[in-house]
């Protein structure tokens, strides 16, 4: 398992952006979850007074027991009903020290006088958005660089409110699932895509790739919404994909993954439809549509994965002009492994739009396709 290191990304094992830790709806009965990412344990929980997500590092500085570890028999599990979650804070499971949203310990029950300053765990930047939870994560513990993800099709009830598909941790370094967004060459063999126009462009915290052709398998035999599949695909950081698609229906197709150690990350897929049969309000048959519309976009995202579970660790690749932009993409993306003052060293290496050789540019008006 490559790290890293390996891959000579910079001065941070891990990177900074935005990243999915959990489908919102784990978290609706009030229990703790134990989750792992960046290397690090976190307890996650949604607070019983407000609702309010909350994210603490893991382990209480008292004897360093783990907050949201599965626990039936400490009475603080027991008379909380099966959560130590009270209020919007959490209880240690073994000496009931509790620790509000902030991370701070506000109630040690047997202790009189002052709580030390040092009784406190780290508490990290949180949202709920498109039913998931995006944590901020930035190695120097700055403020968020740019806008949370979101969708505005996700809450339009003409489009179909879908599931996330949960697809486990692949062992492999994120670079090899961001190398993607510009790998030109594997969409016909891997996908069955007959791609007629191609290109990618890099812009500050985005990387976009615009692709249109035939394909196996979201485009209608009958032509549906477009004859071809048109996608418009963007890495908005370094863990959050976006896909603007086009073919048998019209929709959007989020892939996140998020670092869980230095080699591996956790991966989720979902996609957003229009109504399939062009109704203001989406109706239960245009969810049974939708629902098969992604389990198709899912088995082709699934022929992704397939290759990157069995393939060795790609640091000095034999890339060729016509593969795409690789070389590009990866220094684009060491932007968020190294320190912000150093952001701009990479995209001035990096920024403008590239064509694989021998293949048209795409160009993004439909009307000038």
């Amino acid at each position: 398992m490559a790290t890293t290191k390996d891959y000579r990304l910079g001065e941070f094992t891990y990177p900074r952006g935005w990243f999915m830790i959990a489908e919102a709806s784990e978290l609706d009965t009030h229990k703790p979850v134990a989750v792992r990412f960046f290397g690090k344990d976190f307890a996650l929980y949604r607070g019983r007074a407000t609702g309010k997500v909350v994210l603490l590092d893991a382990y209480c500085p008292h004897m360093k027991t783990h907050l949201a570890a599965p626990n039936k028999t400490s009475y603080v599990i027991q008379d909380g009903l099966g959560t130590n979650v009270e209020g919007d804070g959490i209880r240690c499971p073994y000496h009931a020290w509790r620790f509000g949203p902030d991370g701070k310990c506000d109630d040690i029950p047997y202790h009189q006088g002052p709580i030390p300053a040092a009784a406190c765990v780290k508490s990290w930047t949180v949202v709920e958005s498109l039913g998931a939870v995006f944590v901020w994560h930035d190695p120097e513990g700055g403020e968020p660089e740019w806008e949370h993800p979101s969708l505005p099709q996700w809450d339009n009830p003409a489009w179909v409110r879908p599931r996330w598909d949960h697809l486990g941790i692949v062992h492999q370094h994120p670079q090899e699932l961001v190398d993607n967004i510009c790998d030109y060459g594997h969409l016909s063999p891997i996908h069955g895509s007959t791609v007629s126009r191609f290109e990618n462009e890099f812009k500050g915290h985005c990387a976009t790739q615009r692709q249109c052709g035939g394909h196996r398998t979201l485009v209608a035999a009958d032509g549906g919404v477009s004859a071809d599949l048109h996608t418009i695909t963007t890495y908005h950081g370094p863990g959050v994909l976006m896909s603007d698609l086009t073919g048998m229906y019209e929709g959007v197709m989020l892939i996140t993954h998020t670092p869980v150690d230095d080699g591996s990350a956790k991966v989720w897929h979902t996609l957003v439809v229009r109504s399939p049969g062009g109704h203001a309000v989406a109706t239960k048959t245009d969810a049974i549509t939708a629902a098969q519309y992604q389990e198709m976009a899912l088995t082709a995202f699934a022929q992704d994965i397939e290759v990157w579970t069995h393939k060795a660790p790609c640091i000095n690749g034999l890339f060729i002009p016509s593969d795409g932009a690789f070389m590009k993409a990866r220094i684009w993306y060491r932007q968020f492994y190294n320190p912000r003052a150093r952001k701009q060293e990479f995209l001035d290496q990096s920024e403008g739009v590239y064509v694989p050789r021998g293949i048209p540019a795409y160009t993004t008006t439909r009307e000038a396709a």
